[in-house]
């Protein structure tokens, strides 16, 4: 089966997490997610969030910190997501690509529907916040 290398970005700001909505027509339409998108031939997976983040959201982040790898089987195809926490270094988020956009607390990243693979960071995010908060 085909597997698809993703790079997604944990873009965080006082507190607060960017989400994305994917547009109409494509896969997993209407599902929020972290935004980034797939990796391209010969791109590292830091630049591929940096051009992705750029396209769809008209920012410019700093170096991208690795923070999990999920792989995850849809029907079709295996997604193999690179999660990466960032900081908008330039621009303010608009949802050029997408069908919006939010910033959203840990704790209400649960009420938004994401995609299956989505759910480990989800669960990780807000475990991380509590250790932050003892």
């Amino acid at each position: 089966m085909k597997v698809i290398e993703v790079a997604a970005g944990l873009i965080h700001h006082e507190g607060r997490y960017l989400i994305a909505r994917r547009k109409p027509g494509v896969h997993l339409a209407g599902f929020w997610e972290f935004p980034g998108g797939k990796r391209e031939t010969g791109e590292s997976l830091e630049e591929c969030l940096q051009r992705e983040l750029f396209e769809e959201l008209s920012i410019r982040v700093d170096v991208p910190v690795p923070y999990q790898i999920v792989r995850h089987d849809y029907l079709e195809k295996t997604v193999e997501l690179h999660f990466f926490h960032c900081v908008i270094e330039e621009g303010q988020a608009t949802a050029v690509d997408c069908a919006e956009i939010r910033w959203v607390l840990p704790e209400e990243l649960p009420q938004f529907k994401f995609p299956p693979a989505d759910q480990v960071i989800i669960d990780a995010l807000q475990r991380d916040t509590i250790k932050d908060l003892r």
